[in-house]
């Protein structure tokens, strides 16, 4: 049995830091599938059974040169890790800067201060040794396993800096007597190290804001319930509340936990699941849930599911686990992140040695610098970030409009599909049938037998007698029923004051003696051509009047339909309802293509047929015979009031079960992968310029060498762009 896990990990600097943790991870036995996302600091883990050991897999991620928290590793714990990271981080990057202010002041404007040189090396010194000894640190652990990684960059650039200007310090006269200046490089050093953390200070500020949309969800959920003991209500953790429990709830709280009401009733509002307005009214036996808010009645609840089961904890775990996965892109990014570092590596010691068999010893010390820059510039942070940023807040946007994508492959693959297969009972359709019309024989008997009708329906078990029952409920009083049967497949009958009455089916009615009446018979053969359902009414053996129901579409569904179309996507409509049904409803849409008497197996089947075709789909559903052609459509899509399995099979969910979520879907979708291909293409294009620049290519043409110093405030802004281009989505 696979089990899946998500822990937070610590000590990342950029995308080859999750490479190397999620390789550790994939080597560790009982591993199914490891995923480390630099974004969100975390790694999933796919575990074939229960008996992996999680401190195996720290130790395992310690050697690496990063840290596992195993210890209580749920979202709160996460954030709060995280948190104190960003404290620390936002510490290092204050007192860096103000010790880097007064060096970089020195070093580029006042050179010939007195005795500057031990000043700049006195206050650059607590810089690289406690403000920035994370990169030296992690440097180190990563050269133990022979890997490489940002940190290996960065502690490379400044610590050569750094050593050769203490050296030029302290023992000046090494150079001069060999007929070199002994410049030193402090300001080099510290403003690298002090850009480098801001840099990161403000992706880790600016990846908190990708979270809001789950930090919403998250804040819907209580921490503390009213467990009803005896007649006392005791306050306890929501998390040692069972199923079968009874809380209560006090006027205007939030329903703690999803159960069924056993005591008072209220109208509840269920926006933040359904996007209604208009609270619901809901009394003894019907079920609530998690998050949603009662008005100023009290309730008492029996408890259903724990709060790691409810809709709302479902919810919450589809968007946490859409926005740490990763999509077909981002794979690729890691791949060439990995070899990213070892090829800078290259690179720098490239640039090194062709400065000095250029140049001689001459040029020595331009390649010293050359190098430096080349190992600062090459930072992979913005690689690392294009993608996994743009797919937080595009699931983030997606969710605030009530669409759940499970991963981020859907919604990179979204705008891709060309064929959109749509079930029709409860996705376009709202899936109750109502009573769309009666016609009477009689006007002035309609107000005498509609309680006659409704009175007689309320005792059927029919799936249709709902809808007569519910249109004849404004009868002040509903008659008393004498004699009251039900014949199978055909209809109902009962007496009222000695009269008889029957409902049901034309040819029950005719056997059992009933005249028709003409015209109610032509108007009935027009409502079912319309593809109504007709039932009839008759009392004693004259033919009354008939009642014409339906499962009418979904409002605004034919304009959302519509949209669709136009952006080239080919519609089909598959159904396990009759033909003639069928056909009218696509019709009535402009639905192209449409199959009715479809058996569930056929709907995969149908599936499959499209995509031998090349055509990439999309499948809407709601049911249970819907699963399949769930789980084989290349984007899957569920209506969130439909079944639980539809929900679990498909990885995109409509929580307002309205099909605009599609249309949203689509644009969020088409909009989140061009801004990863924005963020790919400048996090490429700066390390393709910026490399050649800084290893010194301008130099012979133009005499331009880019300072190591410039290097590092291009490469933290580098980031920060990527970042902030990303969070555009958010507004756009």
């Amino acid at each position: 049995m696979t089990k899946k896990i998500e822990l937070p990990v610590t000590g990342m600097s950029c995308a080859a830091c999750a490479v190397s943790v999620e390789s550790s991870l994939a080597k560790a036995k009982g591993v199914k599938q490891a995923s480390v996302n630099f974004a969100t600091q975390s790694a999933t883990v796919d575990l074939e059974d229960d008996n992996v050991s999680l401190p195996t897999l720290k130790e395992m991620v310690k050697k690496a040169g990063y840290d596992l928290i195993i210890e209580g590793h749920g979202q709160g714990d996460s954030e709060q890790i995280h948190l104190r990271q960003f404290e620390s981080l936002k510490k290092n990057t204050l007192y860096s800067g103000i010790l880097a202010f007064p060096v970089f002041l020195i070093g580029m404007f006042w050179m010939d201060m007195p005795n500057g040189n031990y000043l700049m090396w006195a206050l650059t010194t607590p810089i690289l040794l406690v403000f920035g000894r994370s990169f030296f640190i992690n440097a180190l652990k990563q050269t133990r396993q022979f890997r490489a990684n940002m940190d290996t960059l960065v502690a490379l650039s400044t610590g050569i800096a750094y050593l050769y200007s203490t050296w030029n310090t302290f023992f000046p006269e090494w150079l001069i007597n060999r007929g070199f200046v002994p410049h030193v490089y402090f300001e080099t050093a510290a403003v690298i190290i002090f850009f480098i953390l801001l840099g990161r200070t403000l992706e880790a500020k600016a990846k908190a804001g990708t979270g809001e949309a789950l930090k919403k969800l998250m804040g819907m959920q209580s921490n503390k319930v009213l467990l009803v003991v005896g007649q006392e209500h005791k306050e306890v953790d929501v998390k040692e509340v069972r199923p079968g429990d009874q809380i209560f709830v006090k006027p205007g709280q939030k329903i703690p936990l999803d159960g069924r009401i056993v005591e008072g009733d209220a109208y509840i509002d269920e926006s933040m699941l359904t996007g209604e307005p208009i609270p619901a009214s809901k009394k003894i036996g019907d079920e609530v849930f998690a998050g949603t808010m009662a008005n100023a009645s009290p309730l008492q609840i029996q408890v259903s599911k724990g709060v790691g089961d409810t809709l709302l904890a479902s919810i919450i775990s589809r968007v946490k686990a859409a926005q740490g996965s990763k999509s077909p892109i981002q794979k690729t990014v890691d791949k060439v992140t990995g070899v990213f570092v070892p090829a800078v590596m290259g690179i720098a010691l490239l640039t090194f040695f062709i400065w000095w068999l250029v140049g001689g010893q001459d040029y020595l010390l331009m390649g010293m610098l050359s190098t430096i820059t080349v190992l600062v510039i090459a930072c992979p942070c913005a690689l690392g970030l294009a993608t996994p940023t743009a797919i937080m807040v595009g699931i983030g946007q997606a969710a605030s409009k009530g669409v759940l994508v499970k991963d981020a492959e859907s919604l990179e693959f979204g705008h891709k599909i060309d064929s959109l297969v749509l079930d029709k009972t409860g996705t376009i359709t709202m899936g109750t049938p109502e009573v769309k019309e009666v016609i009477w024989t009689d006007r002035d008997i309609a107000e005498n037998i509609g309680p006659i009708i409704g009175a007689l329906e309320r005792k059927s078990e029919h799936p249709l007698a709902t809808a007569i029952s519910s249109y004849f409920a404004s009868a002040p009083e509903l008659p008393e029923i004498n004699g009251f049967a039900s014949v199978t497949g055909k209809g109902v009958s009962g007496q009222v004051d000695g009269q008889l009455y029957r409902i049901g089916k034309w040819q029950w009615l005719a056997e059992e003696g009933v005249q028709q009446d003409k015209a109610l018979m032509v108007k009935a053969k027009e409502w079912m051509d319309s593809g109504q359902i007709v039932v009839n009414v008759a009392k004693n053996e004259h033919h009354t009047a008939i009642i014409g129901i339906t499962d009418p579409i979904k409002p605004g569904v034919k304009a959302i339909l519509s949209q669709i179309k136009a952006k080239n996507i080919t519609l089909h409509l598959l159904t396990g309802d009759q033909e003639r049904t069928a056909n009218i409803v696509a019709k009535e849409l402009d639905i192209d293509h449409v199959k009715s008497n479809v058996l569930p197996a056929e709907k995969g089947d149908y599936i499959r047929a499209l995509q031998a075709q090349g055509r990439k789909v999309g499948m809407v559903g709601d049911g249970i015979n819907d699963s399949e052609a769930l789980v084989l459509a290349d984007l899957s899509i569920a209506m969130g009031q439909g079944t639980d399995i539809a929900m679990d099979a498909a990885k995109v969910t409509l929580v307002k079960s309205q099909l605009t979520g599609i249309a949203d879907l689509l644009e969020i979708s088409k909009k989140t992968v061009n801004t990863i291909r924005q963020n790919l293409f400048w996090a490429f294009i700066y390390n393709i310029l910026g490399i050649p620049i800084a290893a010194g290519i301008l130099y012979p043409s133009f005499g331009f060498l880019l300072n190591p110093m410039l290097a590092g405030a291009a490469m933290a802004l580098s980031s920060v762009s990527v970042v902030a281009n990303s969070l555009r989505l958010k507004y756009t």
